[in-house]
This record gives structure tokens, sequence and C-alpha cells, in this order.
């Protein structure tokens, strides 16, 4: 008799066969851009229960470029595994093309040449479209949102998450879980959560004063869609407190909680629930090991780490799922459920190529009717780049390069440090640097520009503690984004070494003299989780210094040396 996992298995390299799972017929379509809405669209329906995946939108609303990366290291028990594998070596793990349109969606080379051909992605307008038309097919569909939703633009924060919500609302998600959401203020986010027309979900948000669950977020929702019981369980961020600053939502605490996890499932299980589905803004590798150490979940929607991998990742008798981030993807997941059990299952990523999906018009006026008291600002042109502009990997892209050039010029600092957020669409080379766009790399409630000093020897403290956040080999420890941007210093770093033997090499570039650990630098940096830091706003002193510059132009940066990956 064939197990269920073996069944599995089967099921995932047959879709891949024929084309009904990943990417499906759209990575085979010509490199002519002989895309229609159809082709891309097309989607054979199977079994009784669909599911539909967004993550990570932040705050995108209108289509733009965004560059994937060409760094993204595993460690431990995930080095060499999806979605630890880029460029070339992504293209022939997925039999993808050069120059075909998967090419340009998920990996990074030759990118400025193929968005010339492609065109832009996303856009809330284009997203709804493709949702309808999963509805249409499927008209209970559960659409499930994975978090970090109302952060990062320039509207978003000056209506402090509104304009996201209001159009997130106009597409009637069932669910969602949270990460950045936090970071309006928990006073912020009780208001909008408790308005919300859909469930708020986080199995592992707890009051912090009572360690008790938090009564407005639900650990799950059962719904009945195709004439089974469907269990969605949240699990929002689990590290807030140290990725973020714990001062703006001091009510509440988080963490993996895996044995509640396991609790959550046996709970619904016994509720009679026939498929389980976890709703994560873990992280791909940490929802890797959850898989493996939580029994009982058929699927899990992975977020956070803004992963776009064209196939799902069976772990024993669980599939996860990553839908990338920024507007860019919709996962649609048909599962065939039957007896109270998962017994396979079709998947499709849908890239939202904005040139190719006709715009959702109701949502389009939506969307504009947010912007329009901003326009004017946003629309601003503050420079021009002759660089491709990126944020997306484990080190410096050129818009972190840019940032940290700015803090150095504009703060008169040594060295500087940028956060290793993920998030930010990238600006192609010859095109207008607007306000937009930089409000679209900096956008953050706690953006104060600092000017400090630190000793050699602290800053190689700061450098090791965020490298073990990001290269410890047990993923439950991996408790932030990527490494910290630096700029005015090079370094050499280990990721195959332990914590405090990672970094090495230390060197002031303007001087070439190595960092001495008893002397003291002037170092500039923005988006520290400190209370009360003071000091200019990022998005200003960027803007400052672009204005200055006039047309942006960056060398390649070659100041961190990677070994033991």
């Amino acid at each position: 008799m064939i197990s269920r996992r073996d069944f599995l298995q089967t099921t995932m390299a047959a879709s891949a066969i024929y084309g009904s799972a990943g990417f499906g017929n759209w990575s085979r379509l010509a490199a002519q851009q002989a895309m229609t809405q159809d082709q891309l669209l097309e989607f054979d329906t199977f079994g009784n229960v669909s599911l539909i995946h967004v993550t990570d939108i932040h705050a995108q609303l209108k289509p733009i470029y965004f560059r994937e990366p060409e760094i993204n290291l595993g460690v431990g028990a995930a080095k060499g595994q999806v979605p630890h594998i880029t460029g070339q070596d992504f293209r022939k793990l997925y039999g993808i093309n050069d120059g075909s349109p998967s090419a340009y969606a998920l990996t990074h080379d030759d990118f400025s040449a193929l968005a010339q051909s492609y065109g832009r992605v996303g856009g809330m307008d284009r997203v709804a479209t493709v949702i309808n038309r999963i509805r249409a097919d499927r008209p209970d569909a559960l659409l499930l949102d994975g978090g970090d939703t109302w952060h990062g633009s320039y509207t978003c924060y000056q209506t402090e998450g509104q304009d996201m919500v209001n159009v997130m609302n106009a597409l009637k998600p069932d669910a969602m879980t949270f990460h950045w959401e936090f970071t309006l203020g928990s006073a912020r986010v009780d208001e909008i959560v408790e308005g919300l027309p859909f469930v708020a979900l986080g199995q592992n948000i707890f009051d912090s004063e009572w360690d008790e669950p938090a009564e407005l977020f639900k650990p799950y929702k059962m719904f009945e869609t195709g004439g089974v019981k469907v269990a969605v369980i949240g699990q929002a961020f689990p590290y807030m407190p140290i990725a973020n600053p714990r001062w703006m939502f001091p009510e509440y605490s988080f963490g993996i909680r895996d044995e509640r996890m396991q609790e959550m499932v046996e709970e619904v299980r016994a509720n009679g629930a026939e498929l389980v589905v976890c709703l994560s803004h873990n992280g791909f590798d940490v929802d890797r090991k959850m898989a493996s150490t939580v029994s009982g979940i058929d699927v899990i929607l992975s977020g956070h780490t803004h992963d776009a991998l064209p196939e799902p990742v069976l772990v024993g008798e669980t599939i996860i799922i990553a839908s990338g981030s920024n507007g860019k993807f919709v996962s649609r997941v048909d599962l065939d459920v039957r007896d109270g059990r998962m017994m396979g299952f079709r998947h499709k990523l849908f890239p939202i190529f904005s040139d190719v999906i006709d715009p959702d018009p109701q949502v389009t006026a939506l969307i504009d009717e947010q912007r329009a008291p901003y326009k004017d600002k946003l629309e601003e042109v503050i420079g021009q780049t002759d660089t491709l502009l990126y944020r997306r990997g484990n080190f410096n892209g050129s818009w972190d390069d840019l940032i940290c050039d700015a803090l150095i010029s504009e703060r008169e600092a040594d060295i500087a440090m940028s956060p290793g957020v993920r998030w930010g669409p990238s600006i192609l080379p010859g095109q207008d640097i607007t306000r937009e766009d930089i409000w679209n790399v900096t956008s953050m409630t706690y953006g104060e520009a600092y000017r400090t000093e630190m000793t050699g020897e602290f800053i190689h403290v700061i450098l090791e503690d965020v490298a073990d956040n990001l290269f410890n080999p047990d993923p439950f420890y991996q408790q932030g984004g990527d490494m910290v941007r630096i700029g005015g210093m090079g370094y050499r770093i280990d990721v195959s070494k332990p914590q405090g033997s990672r970094i090495s090499d230390m060197t002031l570039l303007k001087t070439g003299e190595a960092i001495d650990p008893a002397k003291t630098y002037v170092v500039a940096g923005w988006a520290s989780v400190n209370e009360g830091t003071e000091g200019p706003q990022i998005w200003d002193v960027v803007e400052d210094h672009i204005r200055k510059q006039g047309t942006v132009s960056l060398n390649p940066n070659n100041s961190v040396q990677v070994v033991g990956a």
C-alpha cells in the first residue's frame, strides 16, 4: 500500500510534469512576451478546497520593479536547499530557460535588461483581478494574508496603515497574521483589528503581563469550504521584541510556541478539522523546522523571508508554500480532501505581470483615492540613477549602499549602519528617483537617523550578534532579518563558524587601516530599537543626499568577503 507521503510526492511529481503545479505554462511561454492574461492565469481546477495566499505586500499598492536576491545563504540543514538557491542554480533546478518570463520573475540575472522587456510587477488592482478569477472558478476559496501588509510606503506611514486596510478589505480576505503591523504601535493595531471584517490570527500572540493568549487575536478559525472543515491557525512573527522596538507593543509577547502549536493542531482535529493550514510569518527555515516538530499540519503558507518558490516543499506530510513579496505573486493551492485527509494537491505561483493582467477598475479607483491627498509629494522627482537600485539579499544591495553613503555624508560619520531589512522595490538605471521611491525603502515608524560613537570592539560585537541571528544553524535561533548593511567599512565573514568567530578583517575603507578594537569611531545609522533615539528622519537624510548628487552612480560593493558558504 502506498503511504500518504509517497502519494503526495507522486502528486508533486505528476503536477510538475503536467504543468499544473508550480509556475505551470507561464514558464514555457515564448520570451517574445507573447503572454496573454488567460495564458498566465490558466489553472486546472482540482479537488474540493482552494487556498489563495498573499504575503509581505509591504504596502505596495502600485506596480513596481522588484529584483530577487543573488545571495541567499542557507546554513545547517538548510545549506544548499531551497530557498537558498539563486540565479543560474535556481533556474537549473526548476528547468527555467534564460531570458524567459520565469527567469525574470524568479531570479536576478540580467534583471535590468529583462525588466525592459517584461515590465513592472504587482499592483493590488492586478492582484484583485487574479483573486477574482480564482473565485470565479472556486467561489468558496479562502484568501489568506500572511502579514507585513500595513507597512512600507509613504501613504501607509501617513495614514497609519489605513490605506492598506481599506484596499485589503476590498479584496475580502478570510484571515490574516502579523509582523511589521505592530510597529504602528499596539494602540493603533488594536484599533484596526477591532474593525476588521475578517479574523486576525496568532496562536503565539500573548498578553505579556499575564502570559496568556491575547484575546484580540484568535489562535485559529474554522471554515467550511468545499464540504470540508478547514482549520486555519495563525503564526505571527515570533521575534517581534528582538527585531523591532519592544516599547511599541509592550502589552504583547510572541515566540515560536511550537508546543502550543501542536496543542492547537490537536484541538482543531478534535473539533472536526479535516484540513489544517498554518498561516505563518515565521520565515521559511523556521517553518521547515516547525513542520518537522509539529505533526498534523497539512499546509504551511510561509511568509517573512520573501521567498518565491514555484513548487511546494514537502516536509514529512506537510507542504510549505512560499509566495514572494511586494504584491509580485499570488499562490493558489487546490487540495483533494477526502475522509478527513489531504490526498493530493495542485499549486500555481501566479506572477503579477502588470502589463499582462488587467487591473480591476474598482480597486484601481480605491487605490487612487488613498493616494490622491499625497500625489504631488509622491511624484516629486528628487534625482536620477545610473545604477540599478535594489535591496534583497543577505548583504548590502545598492539601495543599502546609497543609504549608507547618505548617512556618512550627511551625518559626517566614519561608518554607517543600515538595518538588514529585505523590503523595498527596485529602480532601473536611467529612471527618476521620486520621493515615493525613497520612502519605499525607508518608511518606518522609528526612522530617526542617529549619530554616535562606538569602539571597534563594540562594532565587532554588533556584527557578530546580527550574524548569529542570520547564520545560527538552528532556525529557531535565527531571530532577525538579513545582515546589517555597512558603509565605510569592510570585513570578512565565515558563515560556517560559531557565534563570536564569524567576523574578522574589519577595515576602515577611507584609510585602509584595520579597525582598532580600542579606538572610537563616529557611526551613523537608523532604525534603532531604543526608545527616545534622536536625529533627522532617514528619508530626509537620503533625499538631501540624492539632491546633492543629482544623478546617483554607485560602484560595485566588494567590501564584504563571504566564506564558509
